[in-house]
């Protein structure tokens, strides 16, 4: 999926509203990783849906049901101005607030140049001795996944473990022909120092599944 099928399909809105079909999913989660300005749409939009879930958390208070002359309930009674006025103006705001300040700030951020810390890791070196990445606390950084050849696989599928065991993300991508080393941006959170676990697992074009290897890596925080 290209940029122009992206905006074709609106597959920014699709995506959070969780409509795109399987193989439409995968395809535009893949784009994500090459494209900043869709990227930047998601995590905006995202942004506003939990600032808004916020706004109308506090300020609906108890919706007042009103009833029809038969005496049922409707649940129209939400588009009263007493109601609806104050959320508007507070949905209002927040949009005025993402266009004006955040969206700008996050283009201006990610059309930037920028250095990231980084490291080379190697599939099949898991244990004692592995790279040291030093980050700044809740910053994001770029593993270069080196990964044994092998052309059975139609993919590959990455697993990072944090450094109490437990799954923080996973990644699928194409095994391209001749290449053995993937850039892999690790994205920003809230981590804790320790030892990581990068496992990768190759796919076969039959949808068979193998484990390829494993390597890990120590991050540092920098508060």
């Amino acid at each position: 999926m290209d940029h122009s099928d992206a905006v074709r399909l609106k597959a920014t809105e699709r995506y959070l509203l969780n409509e795109l079909d399987p193989e439409q999913l995968d395809q535009f989660e893949e784009h994500l990783f090459d494209c900043l300005d869709c990227a930047l749409d998601v995590r905006a939009a995202a942004m506003l849906v939990e600032q808004s879930k916020n706004v109308l958390s506090r300020s609906a208070g108890p919706v007042l049901v009103e009833k029809t002359a038969h005496g049922r309930e409707t649940w129209l009674s939400w588009l009263r101005p007493t109601f609806a006025v104050p959320v508007m103006a507070a949905l209002i705001a927040i949009v005025a607030y993402q266009n004006l300040v955040t969206y700008p700030k996050m283009q201006t951020l990610l059309h930037s140049p920028q250095v990231m810390p980084w490291a080379s890791v190697n599939v099949g070196t898991w244990g004692a001795g592995g790279p040291v990445i030093t980050v700044p606390s809740g910053k994001g950084f770029l593993l270069f996944v080196r990964i044994p050849p092998e052309s059975s696989y139609a993919r590959y599928k990455t697993d990072l473990y944090n450094p109490a065991g437990k799954l923080e993300w996973s990644l699928d991508f194409p095994a391209n022909s001749g290449q053995d080393q993937w850039p892999v941006r690790v994205p920003d959170s809230n981590r804790e120092s320790g030892t990581y676990t990068l496992a990768v697992h190759g796919i076969t074009s039959s949808g068979e599944t193998r484990d390829v290897g494993r390597t890990s890596f120590e991050l540092q925080l920098q508060q």
